[in-house]
């Protein structure tokens, strides 16, 4: 029994080993504006940190620096670069283009990854990893305090775009901007949502009473039977503007509701703050175009609101969009 205990734990071991090279020899690439320092992952089909199929493969932040004070790391134990939510940062998510039109073995597209093939299944799965059968074309640029990410992808079933992404620390502020361009330079109409999920882990704080999610207007839960509500009778308690939790999150535990009400259709209420009360580090979020709805999620390493928005356009059509992270620091209570 010693022996297969020792050998299952020196298998693990090497597993752990090779996600930390896999990690270490990823590409990357670190700007500053002489206030924030961060670093980000690039997308790569053969080495990328991230090569799984639910999120935008672009602006991945392992890490990002302001006043000695970290925003985000690391939240989840197990890493494989096909593993869907093996991923640092405020990343994105496109919904499916493509998918229910699509026969098994056919092809639909998600925004930032490129065409997928369909498999057997009920409904699409976020959680899936699906095989990339054309992942398009990535460009980027590099340079001091931001990164110019490009993708894009070709006739897959008349469907094509060009995408454009800027991660970019806007000079003597301590404000990170995520400027995108979508372009359809295919055939078909583009309608998808798009969230991000944020995945803020500020000081490596676990999820508990020291940390506060608050928005500009009083907000509650949707609890009709069309939504879906977890733990928020227990572990997550909202009270007029906050969401706040009651205790230390075990390993496991989570909390989830797929619809938080009060904003209005307007651009200004897509914004909200996240704050760690014990370390006096925050982060105000806002976006430039109004919101479709908001999720919100959190397990024991990370506290997420997910603001989504509607993004529709017939071929030749471009949209632009904005995400704006101003960090600040308090008085600790």
């Amino acid at each position: 029994m010693h022996k297969t205990y020792t050998i299952f734990g020196l298998i693990g071991l090497l597993l752990i080993v090779a996600g930390f090279n896999r990690m270490a020899t990823a590409p990357q690439a670190e700007i500053s504006n002489g206030i924030i320092k961060a670093n980000l992952y690039l997308p790569d089909h053969e080495n990328g940190y991230y090569r799984a199929s639910r999120f935008d493969w672009s602006g991945v932040i392992s890490s990002l620096e302001y006043k000695g004070h970290q925003y985000f790391g690391q939240w989840f134990k197990k890493y494989d670069p096909m593993i869907n939510d093996a991923i640092m940062g405020p990343v994105e998510d496109f919904s499916p283009l493509g998918y229910d039109e699509a026969e098994e073995g056919g092809l639909f597209v998600k925004i930032g990854i490129g065409a997928l093939e369909k498999i057997k299944e009920e409904k699409y799965r976020f959680s899936h990893t699906y095989e990339l059968v054309n992942g398009g074309e990535w460009k980027v640029k590099k340079h001091k305090n931001r990164v110019e990410f490009r993708h894009e992808l070709i006739d897959a079933d008349g469907y094509g775009y060009q995408y454009t992404k800027v991660v970019e620390l806007v000079k003597g502020k301590p404000v990170l901007v995520l400027k995108h361009t979508l372009k359809n330079t295919g055939t078909k109409s583009i309608n998808t949502s798009v969230y991000n999920h944020n995945f803020f882990v500020i000081d490596q704080e676990p999820t508990g009473p020291n940390i506060k999610t608050t928005f500009p207007y009083d907000i509650h839960l949707d609890n009709s039977e069309q939504k879906k509500v977890v733990n928020f009778d227990s572990l997550g308690l909202v009270s007029d503007r906050t969401i706040s939790f009651s205790r230390y999150f075990k390993n496991g535990e989570s909390v989830y509701t797929s619809g938080i009400m009060g904003f209005r259709d307007l651009p200004e209420d897509y914004q909200f703050s996240v704050m760690n009360t014990k370390t006096g580090a925050g982060v105000k979020v806002k976006g430039d175009k109004a919101l479709e709805k908001i999720v919100y999620w959190a397990n024991a390493r990370t506290y997420c609101a997910e603001p989504y928005i509607r993004l529709e356009l017939e071929p030749g059509e471009t949209v632009n969009w904005k995400n704006e992270y101003d960090f600040f620091t308090f008085e600790k209570e």
